[in-house]
């Protein structure tokens, strides 16, 4: 029969790469602690090294960006409307369509 494969929660992963950033305990030790591979403890903990940089960088030129993307959009839209509007009435307007004649 087929073992269940175990899932952590980034927020447990955290937890158990700073027990190891730590350094109080072997990775051995924590490997048995919680039941993980130390392979597995090895690669959490590279990974969180390596993307720690990641943490530190200022993400508001990319809100900025996606806001003025929003904005034009939205002014894109509204000028598609004033045009349909406008046509719309000029087709009323030739058909006799809503005329009080």
């Amino acid at each position: 029969m087929a073992t269940m494969r175990r899932k952590f929660t980034p927020e447990q992963k955290a937890h158990i790469v700073l027990e190891i950033l730590k350094e109080d305990k072997s990775i051995s030790q924590l490997s048995s602690e919680h039941g993980i591979h130390a392979n597995v403890l090895q690669r959490w903990k590279s990974e969180a090294v390596q993307n720690l940089h990641q943490l530190f960088i200022d993400d508001r030129k990319g809100i900025t960006k996606m806001k003025n993307e929003y904005e034009q959009q939205i002014n894109e839209l509204y000028a598609e409307v004033g045009k349909l509007s406008t046509q719309l009435a000029w087709i009323k307007k030739k058909s006799g369509y809503g005329s009080d004649a």
